[in-house]
């Protein structure tokens, strides 16, 4: 699967982007008996999923890594993949920690914030009046009492869409609650969408979709253009032309509208792209030789503090001790500008007094700022900017001529989880599918 130099390639079938849902397509495709060819402009698979080895031997996920309690397909595949399934290590009751000290969850701050979060809850499901589009949840925000109340309700909706507040709007955040399951769902371990993980983590998963492509898959190849002929495509790529009957572009909408497109594409799928940005995350792992803060007060936090953010025990059942923390939003941002261990520090210190100095010395570290990846461009996933209807999801999927469209934002059930991902990728290879048998039926008449 290395980068290969060619003036001209055939496929019958080109995918571009090696993430969850391009591999699965191809996957699909590959089994269907079609000539298939998987374009990817980075050096490795999983696209919005990374997974790296630990000093101790363990594996850790610094993109997308959890399975939902209803995450079906990701289950099933994982399955089908032989690897190892284990339930996320959880508390009672989530810390709150804010100035060094941990929030009761009856406070006032905290009843007010469970408030709001119900009022938004019931808002994403009996609908939201359009005026809300141009409403962004800062704006809204502001108009919560309390310092404190106000900062949870903040850090919480960062973590959870990676969205710049000022620019992501409360009918966009509703929609995304809904299709998400709902506030409870999202923000829940046990039951919920950070239910499980996987020992092998999610690289598991994308080699193990990759195991029947071989050198079907090219990295190091970005497509430049796409051009749609009279019979089927040619794709301009850093390394040379390949030419299909059809492509399916799974990358994120920000990131396709950098490609180049001829004939360009109708109105309404420019304005998807233009209207779309990719969240700001930060994302890392703590290692240490065992999960020391279980006989504390747990290793689940929200931490109001510096740039605040979610903390997760995500240990393995046989160890190490992994400490996942993630970062969204412009504090993401914030956090370029700083060395490794100034990063480091600012973000295990506020947890020293809950669960120990110890935090402040573990044995491994790994972090990735999604936003500076230039093959991915952020994450989660893309989010529509406030005061547009152009990239609520799920994002329209419509094939353009023989240009046919997946990607998480695409799926009907679980956008923006890895689950979705792979529901895009099973729906595009079934829809390539169906029109290459019609092509095929009318070139014999």
């Amino acid at each position: 699967m290395t980068a290969q130099r060619d003036a001209t390639e055939r496929a019958t079938v080109v995918v571009v982007g090696a993430g969850i849902s391009g591999l699965t397509a191809a996957r699909e495709l590959h089994r269907k008996g079609i000539d298939v060819m998987v374009l990817e402009a980075a050096d490795r698979l999983g696209g919005r999923t990374m997974s790296e080895s630990t000093a101790l031997g363990s594996t850790v996920d610094l993109g997308g890594q959890w399975i939902g309690h209803d995450h079906n397909r990701l289950m099933a595949l994982a399955d089908e993949l032989g690897l190892t399934r284990y339930r996320m290590h959880t508390v009672p009751m989530q810390g709150l920690i804010d100035r060094s000290r941990r929030l009761s969850p009856v406070s006032p701050a905290v009843l007010m914030a469970v408030f709001a979060l119900a009022g938004v809850e019931v808002l994403s499901r009996t609908g939201v009046p359009k005026r809300w589009n141009d409403a962004t949840v800062e704006s809204c925000l502001r108009r919560v009492p309390g310092r404190t109340t106000r900062r949870l309700l903040e850090v919480i909706a960062a973590v959870s869409w990676t969205a710049d507040l000022d620019r992501h709007s409360v009918s966009a955040m509703a929609r995304m609650i809904r299709l998400q399951g709902g506030v409870r769902t999202m923000l829940s371990t046990k039951g919920g969408a950070q239910d499980s993980l996987l020992v092998e983590g999610m690289k598991g998963l994308a080699d193990g979709l990759a195991v029947d492509l071989g050198p079907r898959i090219r990295l190091g190849r970005r497509v430049l253009s796409i051009s749609r002929e009279e019979l089927g495509v040619a794709i301009q790529t850093t390394q040379g032309e390949v030419r299909a009957d059809k492509v399916i572009v799974t990358v994120p909408a920000p990131m396709a509208g950098s490609i180049a497109y001829d004939p360009p594409l109708p109105p309404e799928r420019v304005r998807i792209a233009d209207n779309t940005y990719m969240g700001s995350v930060y994302k890392a792992i703590a290692v240490y030789d065992r999960p020391f803060w279980r006989q504390r007060h747990g290793g689940e936090f929200i931490v109001l503090d510096g740039p605040g953010g979610g903390v997760f025990d995500t240990s393995p059942p046989e160890g190490p001790g992994h400490l996942c923390l993630l970062i969204g939003g412009p504090a993401a941002r914030q956090l370029d500008g700083l060395t490794a261990e100034e990063r480091r520090r600012a973000v295990l210190e506020p947890l020293t007094g809950q669960i120990g100095p110890e935090v402040l010395r573990p044995v491994g570290w790994h972090e990735k700022s999604w936003h500076t990846d230039e093959n991915v461009g952020g994450g989660y996933m893309a989010l529509p900017v406030a005061g547009t209807m152009d990239g609520l999801l799920p994002l329209p999927a419509a094939p353009v001529g023989d240009i046919h469209w997946a990607g998480t934002e695409t799926a009907s059930d679980h956008a923006g989880y890895i689950e979705g991902a792979i529901e895009s990728g099973l729906r595009v290879a079934h829809e390539v599918v169906t029109s290459c048998g019609a092509t095929r039926d009318r070139s014999r008449r």
